[in-house]
């Protein structure tokens, strides 16, 4: 009787294995194998050596262009009153100082004249405590009386600087109070001014509406500077610092390009998207950019050198990346390597190839369908 061997365990498990993993003798042998390209197919093909590059590991994230906070206004009423004028439009531009709107206020009116009154009175005071030390000379008055004239005056002069301060806190400025005391003519119209130069981006106000000084008028922004606001997953919260080089792209302007630095890291998590925020800086000099467009934001970070390899040199297959070799002049071999992620349409080579080593960059299809082709005859 004629014994059969039986095959080793371990040849059993590593056939076993390979076809676990899709991979079969037939597919090992057309990637150990060399191919030969006819010299047509060799014009096709560009052949490179692996050289190293400098690879900056990147951070992709969707972003917004919203208003830069700092250089906006919500302008508001300084006294209660009722429209009279409006002078500013939604997408006015405007300068700082001017005015937008015209109030009528009995407010104001009614501390206008308590103003005058308080200056009448310490004018008065004062006639009255001059007259009083020229009486105390003369022996007439006595020092008590001189006294209480003064504190009188004292009281008089509290009140006049009372009413100054309320008709500064109702918008009147220096001029306004010297024209006032000089003229004696109470003036019961308050202008809305803009604080900052920039466009009416907001307009709540009509003829005749009667407004408080807690309701906002107005918002003026300039919008020269915009912000450029993207939210970092929390798991990749460490990828964005302060100072950290960015580009952008929007995709209402794809011809445009803009780079910059992150302006701010927020050092909280949004606990209800589990964020982080982060802001770039966006000059706006033409007003291109518009408030609320949708962008694309690339945090990168400082290159190292590293072996990459073109992208359009790789050949995916059964879940694998493969490159074509050559081996000698006109010989080509399919070999096996761990690429990284793709960046700016370069992988990094993190093993399969050394430097120096020559693989096909372009018309590798051309080559892979050679040997595909190859295979079925």
């Amino acid at each position: 009787m004629k014994l059969i061997r039986q095959p080793k365990m371990k040849t059993i498990c590593m056939v076993v294995g390979l076809a676990l993993a899709g991979v079969t003798s037939t597919t090992l042998a057309q990637v150990n194998s060399s191919l030969q390209a006819s010299p047509a197919l060799l014009k096709l093909l560009s052949i490179e050596d692996v050289k190293s590059s400098e690879i900056r590991d990147s951070l992709a994230l969707s972003a917004r262009i919203e208003l830069d906070q700092a250089k906006v206004a919500r302008i508001g009423a300084t006294v209660t009153g009722r429209v009279t004028d409006i002078d500013a439009m939604l997408g006015q531009a405007v300068k700082k100082g001017e005015r937008l709107a015209l109030l009528n206020s009995t407010e104001l009116g009614k501390a206008q004249s308590d103003y005058l009154k308080a200056s009448s009175q310490v004018n008065l005071r004062r006639v009255t405590v001059k007259r009083a030390e020229r009486l105390m000379d003369s022996g007439v008055l006595s020092e008590a009386e001189l006294q209480e004239r003064q504190a009188v005056l004292t009281e008089a002069d509290v009140d006049l600087r009372a009413a100054t301060d309320q008709l500064r806190v109702m918008g009147m400025s220096e001029a306004d109070l010297k024209r006032l005391a000089s003229q004696r003519n109470i003036h019961s119209f308050s202008p809305v001014t803009t604080s900052i130069e920039g466009v009416v981006i907001e307009r709540n106000i009509a003829i005749g509406q009667v407004v408080q000084p807690t309701d906002s008028l107005y918002t003026v922004a300039d919008l020269s500077k915009l912000w450029l606001v993207a939210e970092v997953p929390e798991q990749q919260a460490h990828w964005a610092r302060e100072g950290d080089q960015v580009k952008a792209e929007v995709p209402a302007l794809p011809e445009l390009e803009v780079s910059g630095k992150l302006i701010y890291v927020a050092d909280m998590v949004n606990p209800e998207t589990r964020t982080v925020t982060v802001r770039m800086a966006l000059a706006n000099p033409d007003r291109l950019f518009k408030p609320q467009m949708l962008a694309r934001l690339k945090i990168s970070k400082p290159g190292s050198q590293a072996l990459v390899i073109p992208s359009q040199a790789v050949v995916r297959e059964n879940d694998q990346d493969y490159v074509f070799v050559e081996t000698a002049p006109s010989q080509f071999q399919l070999r096996s390597v761990r690429l990284g992620r793709e960046e700016n349409h370069q992988r990094a080579l993190l093993s399969g190839l050394k430097a120096g080593e020559r693989i096909v960059t372009n018309g590798a299809f051309h080559l892979n369908n050679e040997r595909l082709r190859s295979t079925l005859e």
